[in-house]
């Protein structure tokens, strides 16, 4: 999985005869796992196709800022919003001119002012204009302001002068894009997540179920996906959005759950099993609604696969997590569970109490494993997310090896 896993880099192309690489460019943000738009200036569409790019980075190509129907929806706003970073390459004197003087009667102007994400600048153009005072004028304006450049190169150029003033190759442009994010904990990892509770149908209209809502599992795939893991999310139904930049698989029974985490988890590297998984169904489930013939109703049950037992007792297994769900005896019960499992990690969560139980939006846990723990205090579920998304990394055969490998 490439460093740009998760990235949104909108790719602005200026007039220049450097837009022809942009496609190059394109192609080396994707196989870095970056997810690409494009947006053109009007000369930029005399030296490449708008059809070329779209071709390639999947998407239609933004062009007018008074473009209606995007202008409906107030479209350049939603596409600075949707910018992890703005990369213009070729930048073109016009276009350094345009932003140092903070113009915004162009897509391009109006997105580099909306958009909260850095700026990456490839500058292309003459030699000569690239020396020019007024050039490295707005270059230092620019720069001042935190942008950041890639290049220009030094060489021959388009027009036949020798000097510096080529944009960069589009390898070294990738490079510079990836250098534009820190990396994130979990770069490179494939992570899935289980959540909410399970159904387990007594008749058409019956079910057997719990209180669980989803909202931790949510918030911790949320977090895996923010710490740049290519996130998959098992849920059973909840009433939750799914989590940007994570793939969501929806879910009824406990059977249905464990089909589809077997077929995930080839290639997994972190399972956390946070679904309150219905221990028991029913034997049978009618074909029609049952009716209340009499005063009592015998429902024979029969037990659930247990799913995180049956991929923590995969040959060829991810590193597992697990919860408990306790009313009583917290750490002994979840370091039970730890063993009895053969889990790498759990973490315990008091029920008992509604603050931080089923439903709530805080939380608070004992994160465990065979040799340390970790006490939470109790704090937003978004944030007991990030506190084992961290404990995860560090604990991680793979994780702690890339560290030590690193400078």
């Amino acid at each position: 999985m490439g460093h740009l896993f998760n990235r949104r880099i909108l790719l602005a192309v200026c007039g220049g005869i450097a837009a022809y690489k942009a496609a190059e460019v394109v192609r080396g943000l994707q196989e870095q796992g970056a997810e690409v738009r494009v947006l053109m200036t009007r000369g930029a569409s005399e030296f490449i196709t708008p059809l070329t790019l779209q071709a390639l980075s999947g998407h239609a190509v933004y062009r007018d800022l008074l473009d209606e129907e995007a202008e409906r929806g107030m479209g350049h706003i939603e596409l600075a919003r949707w910018a992890d970073l703005l990369l213009i390459a070729p930048a073109t004197a016009d276009c350094l001119a345009r932003l140092a003087g903070g113009r915004a009667d162009d897509l391009l102007g109006a997105v580099q002012l909306a958009t909260p994400a850095p700026v990456l600048l490839a500058p292309a153009m003459n030699q000569q204009m690239w020396r020019d005072a007024a050039t490295d004028a707005n270059v230092t304006t620019l720069c001042e302001r935190g942008f950041r450049l890639v290049g220009p190169e030094a060489g021959e150029q388009a027009c036949g002068d020798v000097g510096t003033g080529r944009m960069s190759e589009p390898a070294a442009i990738v490079t510079a894009a990836i250098a534009c994010f820190e990396r994130r904990l979990l770069d490179g990892l494939r992570v899935i997540v289980t959540a909410g509770p399970t159904r387990e149908a007594i008749d058409p209209v019956r079910y057997l179920s719990n209180h669980s809502s989803g909202k931790m599992g949510y918030a911790i795939a949320r977090a895996a996906a923010d710490a740049g893991a290519q996130t998959e999310l098992v849920s059973g139904p909840v009433t939750l959005p799914a989590p940007d930049r994570v793939r969501c698989h929806s879910v009824t029974s406990a059977r249905e759950m464990l089909d589809c985490c077997l077929a995930l988890v080839a290639d997994c590297d972190v399972f956390v099993a946070c679904a309150a998984v219905a221990d028991y169904r029913p034997a049978t489930a009618a074909a029609q609604k049952i009716k209340k013939n009499s005063s009592t109703l015998t429902l024979e049950l029969v037990r659930n696969p247990d799913i995180l037992a049956t991929v923590a007792n995969l040959a060829q297994r991810p590193y597992c997590v697990g919860f408990a769900a306790e009313t009583r005896e917290l750490r002994k019960h979840a370091m039970q569970k730890l063993e009895a499992k053969k889990l790498d990690l759990i973490v315990g969560n008091d029920v008992s109490d509604p603050a931080i139980g089923f439903n709530a939006d805080d939380n608070a846990a004992l994160i465990l494993d065979a040799r340390r723990e970790r006490v939470v205090e109790r704090c937003s579920k978004a944030t007991l997310a990030r506190i084992l998304v961290e404990e995860i990394a560090a604990r991680l055969p793979t994780m702690a090896a890339r560290s030590r490998a690193e400078p």
